[in-house]
């Protein structure tokens, strides 16, 4: 129910609250205009994902692959996409990293001087010496 005033209480209690916006439909999306028609700064489709991300990606995707019998070794998996043997591996080492350093690459806050070789390769296996490692590199 529109009504001119901002808030209007209906006589049953309800309260209807009237919010200025506007719909626009721009390469196949939706967007909502403020009514200065500002668009919102932070859409998550706007954001491009940080090598980090795409890496953490792969190696939960070619994991997954591994686990669901998709394929039968990482070398299959290279083969499939057309890189290194060993590129797959230590995309796959990614996803035993802590918790919270995955957290950190998908939220992108992580420091910026670590890069893929200091969380790929040779990778402690206990999570606390994943996160001394970090604070050193």
């Amino acid at each position: 129910m529109a009504c001119n005033r901002p808030n209007h209480q209906a006589s049953d209690g309800r309260l209807t609250l009237s919010v200025p916006i506007q719909m626009k439909c721009r390469s196949g999306r939706k967007l909502v205009t403020l009514p200065n028609s500002e668009i919102a700064k932070t859409r998550p489709w706007d954001t491009v994902a940080t090598s980090l991300q795409l890496a953490l990606a792969r190696g939960h995707r070619w994991l997954a692959m591994l686990e669901s019998g998709k394929v039968k070794s990482l070398k299959q998996i290279a083969t499939r996409e057309g890189v290194d043997s060993s590129y797959v591996s230590r995309m796959v080492n990614l996803t035993t990293l802590a918790p919270d350093i995955i957290a950190s690459i998908l939220d992108d806050t992580l420091q910026n001087h670590i890069t893929l070789f200091d969380l790929a390769v040779d990778l402690p296996v206990l999570w606390e010496e994943q996160r001394e490692r970090i604070k050193h590199t």
